[in-house]
């Protein structure tokens, strides 16, 4: 099959692949959709079991960053990058310093940026060989953390944000008691986990490393669970924080949330299951909205005339938007996500 016949491609402009034998580099680039500007995305490094599963994640993934742009009212295109290889064990300097070089080759119309399994430190290699690097460097903060260029603090701050303004359109009420449940405890799932402590949220975490499950229970009195049973527990929200496709034909029927809002890209299997949800009364905050914060960050840590509380009032206008979608999904009697998807539509197409 060619990346033409995938069916995941959705009029990509650009896609790459690129090995480099001396470090044992494997990556591919996608650029979607440039009509607001040069495209944005950041890198992921995972051990994808082979390169056709690491072309369905690129694909998605810059499709996404594309609507996500659009969304959050920046001048920015969608783009993406993954790298094939477990981040713990295959990357080094000089293996970042190709995909550098692999990013140069764009020209400048694909910038990347941090996502999973890609440091700072990382990116900071990667800017020794192309400017087009975003989150080397940062001057603003919304958690009132130390800047450092991880656009994590803003990711899970926007995901708050939403499932607060979600929590409160669904079940018309604050956060204090409400159980959710959060699947991965990352770097924007921990963050995202204290600030619904502070709000008096009650936790259920899950994932595949235990680092930051002992201080989720520790910190937030979360309670761990299984990652098979996260997302059938009893709970009033379901927050996906891990990779993509946790909302699948398998996980659907076990689904006992009456709210889907969280940090991960792609949460559906596949764009129809939108519909299933909605028909099921499961109000689904659409990904590319909820967490937009990382990329708003990304924009105004370019900006020397922003300001912590400039980048903490653009995501705050996450809630509105959501509200605007739930709003006209109820009108429509449509899925959150063909909503979210039209509105985005309407302002990259040309």
């Amino acid at each position: 099959m060619s990346v033409f016949e995938h069916p995941e491609f959705d009029s990509h402009e650009h896609v790459a692949f690129f090995h480099d034998s001396a470090t044992g580099l494997k990556a591919i680039i996608a650029i979607h959709n440039t009509n607001l500007g040069p495209s944005l995305g950041g890198c992921r490094m995972w051990p994808y079991l082979n390169s056709a599963e690491a072309l369905t994640d690129v694909l998605r993934l810059s499709k996404g960053m594309t609507y996500k742009a659009a969304m959050a009212n920046l001048q920015q295109g969608g783009g993406k990058s993954v790298i094939i290889g477990d981040p713990r064990q295959h990357k080094n300097e000089a293996f970042m310093q190709a995909m550098g070089r692999f990013v140069e080759s764009f020209n400048g119309q694909y910038v990347t940026a941090e996502d999973s399994g890609i440091t700072v430190a990382d990116l900071q290699a990667v800017a020794t060989q192309t400017q087009h690097v975003a989150g080397t460097h940062a001057l603003y903060n919304v958690l009132g953390e130390t800047p450092t260029g991880n656009p994590a603090p803003s990711t899970a701050y926007g995901v708050f944000v939403g499932l607060k303004q979600t929590v409160k359109h669904v079940l018309n009420s604050n956060l204090n008691g409400v159980k959710v449940a959060i699947q991965g405890m990352g770097h924007v799932g921990y963050r995202l986990a204290k600030q619904l402590h502070e709000e008096g949220a009650e936790l259920y975490v899950a994932d595949i490393f235990p680092e930051g499950l002992a201080k989720a229970e520790q910190e937030f009195g979360a309670k761990i669970v299984a990652p098979e049973d996260i997302l059938s527990l009893p709970v009033d929200v379901i927050a996906p924080c891990a990779m993509g496709s946790a909302i699948n034909d398998e996980s659907l029927p076990d689904i006992r949330a009456k709210i889907i809002a969280g940090a991960a890209n792609n949460q559906l299997a596949r764009e129809e299951l939108g519909q299933a949800l909605h028909q099921r009364g499961i109000c689904y905050a659409p990904d590319y909205v909820i967490n937009a914060g990382g990329i708003i960050d990304i924009y105004h840590q370019k900006k020397s005339d922003s300001s912590d509380d400039a980048l903490r009032a653009h995501i705050d206008q996450i809630g509105d938007t959501l509200s605007e979608v739930y709003q006209r999904a109820e009108e429509q009697s449509l899925a959150t996500n063909i909503i979210a998807n039209r509105i985005a539509e309407e302002r990259f197409s040309k």
